[in-house]
């Protein structure tokens, strides 16, 4: 894999700022009353999915489309394997960290000191003196002093933690890890595939039947056992198929773009045919239950999405029609944390939205107002220097 320095890869930076802006849409549109069926969620019970259930796997796509630049620029730069080791561990426990902080805010219990949102606020404010991307004419003292000061008050937060009800209090645990957490946990896995191959398609594309293999053993009750970290696979799955999309985009766009579209467009749809066919065998198509049909019509989905947003943005040039959600392919930590912030607030001023704009399409329209409101603030934030950076 060849990368000139200072190329940036469009359509990878539209579609990651496309999947954030719909992830923070349906985070918030899944409260809307008589919300229409196909949006949100499917139960981990019925053989379906809706459109709020293909956005994760996208994102995890997309990381696995960014996971390369990011390697790949160190490796072609002589840094050792222990220095790109290092650079993965503290990538993966930064995410890991955040995602079973939030996690736990979901079960706190009204007997801890602190109330709830007040606790949420300060936590997800360490993660910005923590994780901040802060400027260069910064002294190395202040960056550490602020750094240092998110890591006391994230430990002080822990310590004040009280989980569960009142006669039945536990200290923070993994129920699971969310969003953040997951994304940290599969990047662990698939990054280190990468940085072991040294980036070689063919042991990265060994890797990714490997993972699905396991999860369609493990969903057909042929898995004899669970894999320590990656469990059925699913999620270094559709990592693996962003990270071998991202090989062929960067080694075939210049001079084979046309056959490029093709064989995305292609696979896209043999894997959509793929997850059809082995529904009926493992479990349904079921995203909380991260099944193998689940996971096949995703990625294929995403490699789909993929090909539009190439064939759009690189080779119709028309990359300005998404120039008003670009900070959210720029700063998407930040658009992702920004609204445990608002509800936070919204919690703490027994705020909520008002029937009026909280039903059906209109509330619809309303999330979408939010989540554009969200990445416009975030574009400020930007431009001020505020965003986050692992």
């Amino acid at each position: 894999m060849e990368l000139k320095p200072g190329i940036r890869f469009q359509a990878v930076d539209v579609l990651r700022a496309l999947t954030m802006f719909l992830m923070i849409f349906v985070n918030d549109v899944g409260s809307v009353k008589y919300l229409p069926h196909w949006v949100d969620h499917v139960e981990a019970d019925v053989d379906g999915m809706g459109f709020a259930d293909t956005i994760f796997p996208a994102f995890l796509f997309i990381v696995g489309l960014s996971l390369p630049f990011a390697l790949q620029s160190r490796m072609n730069k002589g840094k050792s394997f222990l220095s790109i080791s290092l650079y993965i561990v503290l990538r993966s426990a930064a995410l890991i960290v955040m995602g079973f902080f939030h996690v736990n805010s979901g079960a706190y219990s009204e007997a801890a000191l602190l109330p709830r949102p007040v606790w949420t606020i300060l936590t997800t404010f360490s993660f910005f003196l923590i994780w901040m991307d802060y400027p260069k004419q910064w002294s190395l003292r202040k960056k550490n002093l602020l750094v240092t000061l998110g890591i006391v008050l994230l430990a002080l937060l822990a310590c004040l933690y009280k989980g569960g009800k009142p006669g039945n209090l536990h200290w923070m645990r993994p129920s699971w890890w969310g969003i953040l957490g997951i994304i940290g946990w599969a990047y662990l896995v698939c990054a280190f595939v990468y940085l072991l191959s040294k980036g070689k398609a063919f042991w990265l594309g060994t890797a990714l039947v490997l993972f699905f293999g396991i999860n369609l053993l493990s969903h057909a009750g042929l898995m004899p056992f669970e894999i320590w970290i990656i469990g059925d696979a699913s999620n270094e799955t559709l990592i693996m198929f962003g990270v071998l999309a991202s090989l062929l985009y960067v080694n075939w766009r210049n001079a084979l773009s046309g056959r490029l579209l093709a064989v995305f467009s292609a696979a896209g749809v043999l894997l959509i045919i793929l997850g059809l066919l082995v529904r009926p065998f493992t479990e349904g198509i079921s995203k909380i239950n991260a099944t193998p049909a689940w996971v096949a019509i995703c990625a294929g989905i995403s490699l789909l999405a993929f090909a539009l947003m190439i064939f759009v943005v690189e080779l119709k040039g028309k990359k300005g029609w998404f120039s008003s959600i670009d900070a959210a392919g720029t700063s998407t930590l930040t658009c992702y944390l920004i609204p445990y912030f608002l509800y936070a607030f919204f919690e703490l001023a027994g705020f909520w939205y008002p029937d009026l704009i909280n039903t059906g399409l209109i509330g619809v329209l309303r999330s979408f107002i939010i989540s554009f409101l969200i990445i416009l603030l975030v574009r400020q934030m930007e431009k001020r220097g505020i965003r986050l950076k692992i």
